[in-house]
């Protein structure tokens, strides 16, 4: 198998945190990094794209939508996230583009930058843990909330894969996920994925459908840690099992 990762970032998480992305990477696949400001990443074999060059509507969606403000009672509770389309958009079309464009892999694995690595792991890895040739992706899931999206994988070899990358650029490019009750990427990544599942479309939950951080209870907690939130201060998360 042949596996592509990729990832988003900006100058500014980088020199604030994402460089232990880039000093810590040790699987060896090939790694694929979209910015909204061009990079030089010194000492890494990794492709740095124009996400405003190679995918011209996310430029659009931010104009478009960069005077949305967090309603008051979300700012309020702290959770103004849930309703910042703009904030996540990059992720949702750098990876979308490498999933409608990519011809070259067998599976795509999208991970945050702020990731931190522990255990390298290889295609076999990929292909006993994460990749099932009826399934359309594999995600962590965590029951009744949204799932957690810092690590997907989809296999470019299922016939619907394309077209969930479409349609999710198409919520973007439309302004559809306006319409949603939250904006935030994980809830539109899920609302595509029942969609589909929907229409009888098969895909793998990796998490245990519990709270929380469900990656590192996850089969990928002894492999990185997620050190999302506050975490990332510390470069580690206390529920990281390596």
């Amino acid at each position: 198998m042949r596996i592509q990762v990729v990832t988003t970032l900006n100058k500014k998480l980088y020199n604030s945190y994402a460089k232990r992305f880039f000093e810590t990477y040790n699987w060896p696949f090939d790694l694929t990094v979209y910015s909204e400001d061009m990079l030089d990443i010194p000492n890494y074999d990794t492709i740095v794209r124009s996400i405003y060059d190679e995918v011209p509507s996310c430029e659009e969606f931010v104009e478009r939508n960069k005077h949305r403000m967090a309603i008051t009672e979300f700012k309020k509770k702290g959770n103004e996230y849930l309703k910042d389309g703009v904030r996540f958009c990059y992720k949702v079309y750098s990876y979308t583009d490498q999933l409608i464009n990519n011809e070259d892999y067998d599976g795509v694995i999208g991970i945050d930058i702020d990731s931190v690595f522990y255990k390298p792991i290889d295609a076999e890895w990929v292909e006993k843990h994460l990749h099932r040739d009826d399934c359309m992706m594999s995600y962590l899931g965590r029951g009744n909330t949204y799932s957690e999206c810092g690590f997907l994988y989809w296999n470019l070899k299922h016939p619907q894969t394309k077209s969930y990358a479409q349609r999710m650029k198409d919520l973007y490019d439309t302004d559809g996920i306006y319409n949603l009750s939250q904006q935030h990427d994980s809830f539109v990544w899920d609302y595509a994925r029942k969609e589909f599942e929907n229409r009888g479309v098969k895909n793998h939950n990796i998490g245990d459908g519990k709270p929380g951080h469900v990656q590192a209870r996850s089969i990928l907690g002894p492999v990185y840690d997620h050190t999302k939130g506050p975490r990332k201060l510390q470069g580690r998360s206390p529920e990281a099992r390596a």
